[in-house]
């Protein structure tokens, strides 16, 4: 299981006993090792995507942890699928105080060649979804006066490459959203953080397949996503960028 052998602390370190983790996209990959390496911190963790059987996977893998889990099949696009995920999840688990906002999908090649339906189901995915699901998070966090949203998004959400366009434009908003969204909810005791990983070895759609030996790997992200939440409560990690040591 990816997050699971590598995490820091392993099984007996349970810094995030009582808190309740959601993560989008929980399913594979990113997700994945995400949501297993918040079970192990000691974390309740609910998990969302579109394949009911990856998510049952993926829960029993979490309850095998330890921890309680949830699932839910949610299309983040959907504003009432993602009221329903937040409400379901609280009464299954509690109050979500860990928001981890990493369902996204690529689509690469020429902007110019893209049609709308490619535009708005990648902008819609990687950037609607988390306003969605941060909106519905929110008010809870803002009456228990603490929290912690990552939004995981990615070094082509700082630079840009042939082929990336919508993919890059995507990013880039979410990076201004990320940012405006720390300075709104500061005040309130919530922390945004946003991880950019470079390349990382998954399934990710569209991008093709990648060498392992010259990507990130998935528990890459979860280590950083691990020291967002685990920082001392008067610090916000900001932003992290992730990178592979030797350029591939």
């Amino acid at each position: 299981m990816a997050g699971i052998n590598n995490a820091n602390g392993g099984r007996k370190e349970k810094r995030l006993a009582g808190s309740v983790a959601l993560v989008t996209g929980g399913s594979r990959g990113v997700g994945r090792a995400i949501a297993h390496r918040l079970a192990m911190l000691g974390a309740a963790v609910a998990i969302c995507g579109r394949d009911r059987a990856a998510l049952e996977r993926v829960a029993a893998e979490l309850e095998k942890l330890g921890a309680r889990a949830f699932f839910h099949i949610t299309d983040v696009t959907n504003s009432k699928q993602v009221s329903a995920l937040v409400a379901e999840a609280d009464a299954a688990l509690g109050s979500i105080n860990i928001l981890v906002n990493n369902a996204g999908i690529g689509l690469f090649g020429p902007a110019h060649e893209k049609t709308e339906a490619d535009w708005d189901r990648v902008v819609n995915t990687n950037l609607k979804g988390v306003f969605l699901v941060s909106r519905a998070a929110v008010p809870s966090m803002i009456r228990s006066g603490s929290g912690d949203i990552i939004n995981i998004s990615s070094l082509a959400g700082r630079n840009t490459f042939a082929g990336g366009g919508i993919y890059c434009a995507s990013k880039w908003g979410l990076m201004g959203l990320s940012g405006c969204m720390m300075e709104d909810l500061r005040e309130h005791g919530i922390r945004v953080s946003v991880v950019c990983p470079g390349s990382v070895a998954t399934e990710f759609a569209g991008s093709g397949p990648k060498n392992p030996a010259k990507a990130l790997s998935p528990d890459d992200v979860a280590h950083a996503v691990q020291a967002i939440v685990t920082q001392r409560p008067g610090s916000v990690l900001s932003e992290i960028q992730l990178r592979t040591l030797r350029k591939a």
